[in-house]
């Protein structure tokens, strides 16, 4: 009788230590635990609730695997206390009622086991604090403000798969290893888990308690056990499942039919509101931009139906004509050569993202048009502000123009810097420019640079993409990965812009034309002068208001650097802004033996493919690469320069 009752006693204790966890608040409070001590503030019920909600359980191992895991599960708790109060540490005179209350739960399981015995630790490791750090606020103010972000964008998700474990693992470790050096884990303090615990409690949304937290930061690995489900369930369910096939197999054939024809005609209803929804709302481009979508006779009017007087400029694109607007305002219009109706809304999306692009360096479009017109065919046409004092291309080498003074090359220089960072870096997504020229950049009343047909070099004639089996760019202007192999990135429009300071600096065009009929590149020009100590020498005879020598040689360095042959030597555009930003001469160091773009194509393909050299957006078939114009202006010394070029790349390849 007596051992049934005692039976009886069991049971009803082990009931009620299921059923009694007690849930955290803002500010924990002394609790009366298994083992009679009331100081303890750990929450250890709640690691209770983990080991029961487990399909594994707590099963011995041998000592060294089960003292990890026992000192992880204390980290557990410990974060749960930490998220609950903001402190680290428990208070010292706490540590052996916290030790009495963890040793009651492993001893539910391993009878056993002494954890501070078998394990070496010392009753004051979980109440000691790490090189004085015991608070949230002390930890933080530890940490600079970059590496806190960077954990909760790796940490603040679900951590239960490898993929998302790993980098917020990484952060974490990267913090203890620089900030947290004391003690490894062991008998004395903890200082390695605070980052981890920081982490679970205050960075991951679903808390330490978490399986998937508890087995990514605390290496303890539970998996939440699986409900059998019982006979009766089982025969419920297969009743209902034949009942609802039943009926299914009752319902007459016709009745499908009826159906199928009834959601075929709603489905070409549905269809056809969608195709009425899409072209109102291509037809008013978006309410996000101030986009204008003109008629074909709007602009007709505007431009004097495109005569000749009104053409400002030729290129591989497209004419652009000056035009005035019924409201008086000028604008340039773009008219796309070779085009059809198919491509009409592809454009209309394009033009709606690049009018959402928004930056003092960058041309704003104004609007659009698509028509088809007799006799002249389908039309694109976009329409942009009006740059009264033209391209730089005009002011470099147009015939009668007064040379740039320094501080007006300058600002161009750092404004079309801004500009590239801002398309690299600022847009969503990024943009590549791909045709970086001086032709390309545009002048306001105040010189102040504007960058021009960004992200409109794709729409090319018969809807050829600009990553398409042939590289499109301008003579002297392409980066030599995109040149001969077709890839490209970010600092391929590094190249470009190193091409055009090269241009600014000296007033040299890209690509000059020697006496011996071949041609020879503005790029290896400067080079030469760099090697050999004279870098002011390329800056252009004759220019008026000089600036400080040792800043003009920092832009003629920069620019030399931006356009290395060497992919992965290029500066960022943001690198290069803050270089500009600065009237210190900070002077970048040139990698030595750079490469030219006429030298053996299997060293630049190692270029290409070395390690830190930027990722690849695209990747075409090798082959060899002939120039084509797409300048903005007319240009008739560009032929002959176009065929000194393909000369000497037929004969490289």
């Amino acid at each position: 009788m007596s051992l049934l009752l005692f039976i009886l006693l069991e049971l009803v204790l082990r009931f009620s230590s299921i059923s009694g966890s007690v849930s955290s608040s803002n500010e924990l409070k002394p609790r009366k635990l298994a083992g009679g001590d009331p100081l303890c503030p750990l929450d250890f019920d709640k690691l209770r609730e983990m080991v029961k909600k487990s399909s594994s359980g707590l099963e011995f191992l041998d000592v060294p695997t089960e003292c990890h895991s026992f000192l992880d599960s204390i980290r557990i708790v410990r974060s749960e206390y930490l998220r609950s109060t903001g402190f680290f540490t428990i208070p010292p005179n706490a540590s052996e009622a916290c030790w009495h209350s963890f040793q009651i739960l492993v001893n539910e399981y391993l009878t056993v086991f002494d954890v501070r015995s078998n394990c070496d630790v010392q009753t004051g490791w979980i109440s000691d604090s790490c090189i004085n750090i015991s608070t949230r606020a002390e930890f933080e103010a530890l940490i600079p403000e970059s590496e806190l972000q960077e954990v909760k964008r790796s940490c603040n998700q679900s951590l239960g798969g490898s993929s998302a474990c790993e980098p917020c693992v990484a952060s974490l470790s990267s913090i203890q290893e620089a900030y947290f050096r004391g003690p490894e884990i062991g008998n004395v303090s903890d200082c390695a888990a605070y980052p981890f615990m920081y982490a679970a409690a205050f960075v991951n949304q679903f808390g330490p308690t978490d399986f998937g937290t508890a087995k990514c930061l605390f290496s303890l690995n539970l998996t939440l056990a699986v409900k059998n489900i019982n006979k009766h369930d089982v025969v419920v369910r297969g009743i209902v499942t034949g009942c609802i096939l039943g009926f299914l197999g009752a319902v007459p054939v016709v009745w499908f039919l009826w159906r199928w024809h009834k959601r075929r005609r709603k489905k070409k209803e549905a269809l056809a509101k969608i195709a009425t929804r899409s072209a109102l709302r291509l037809g008013l481009i978006g309410e996000s931009t101030t986009l204008v979508k003109f008629t074909i006779e709007e602009l007709k009017e505007a431009a004097r139906n495109f005569s000749r007087e009104n053409l400002i400029g030729l290129g591989g694109y497209g004419n652009v004509y000056r035009g005035v607007l019924a409201d008086g305002s000028e604008v340039a219009l773009k008219r796309f050569k070779n085009c059809s109706a198919s491509g009409d809304a592809d454009f209309k999306h394009e033009v709606e993202v690049i009018a959402s692009v928004r930056h003092v360096n960058l041309v704003a479009l104004r609007g659009y048009c698509t028509a088809t017109v007799p006799l002249e065919g389908h039309q694109r046409i976009i329409v942009c502000d009006l740059m009264h004092n033209g391209s730089l291309h005009d002011h470099l080498f147009g015939s009668g123009t007064e040379k740039l003074s320094w501080p007006i090359r300058r600002k161009i220089a750092l404004g079309t810097a801004h500009g590239l960072a801002y398309l690299h870096n600022g847009a969503q997504p990024a943009i590549i420019h791909r045709d970086v020229k001086a032709s390309n950049i545009l002048l306001d009343e105040t010189f102040e640079p504007k960058l021009a047909d960004f992200g409109l070099a794709k729409f090319t004639p018969d809807g050829l993409s600009h990553l398409s089996t042939r590289v499109a760019g301008t003579l002297g202007y392409v980066a030599p990965e995109y040149a001969l192999y077709g890839q490209l990135t970010e600092r391929s429009d590094v190249y470009s812009f190193g091409v055009v300071l090269l241009e600014l600096l000296s007033g040299k065009k890209a690509v000059i034309a020697v006496d011996n009929g071949k041609a020879s590149l503005l790029t290896d020009w400067a080079w030469s002068l760099v090697r050999e100590g004279r870098a002011l020498d390329v800056i252009e005879e004759g220019m008026p208001e000089l600036g400080p020598p040792e800043l003009m040689e920092k832009y003629v360095l920069v620019s030399v650097l931006s356009a290395h042959p060497l992919l992965h030597a290029r500066p960022t555009m943001e690198q290069i802004a803050m270089l500009f930003e600065t009237d210190l001469a900070m002077v970048p160091s040139i990698p030595d033996f750079p490469l030219s773009i006429l030298t053996k194509a299997d060293d630049i393909e190692r270029s290409v493919t070395c390690t830190g050299s930027g990722s690849t957006l695209s990747s075409i078939n090798q082959q060899p690469f002939y120039f084509t114009s797409s300048h903005s202006v007319l240009d008739h010394e560009e032929d002959e320069e176009i065929s000194l070029v393909n000369g000497v790349l037929k004969d490289l390849l």
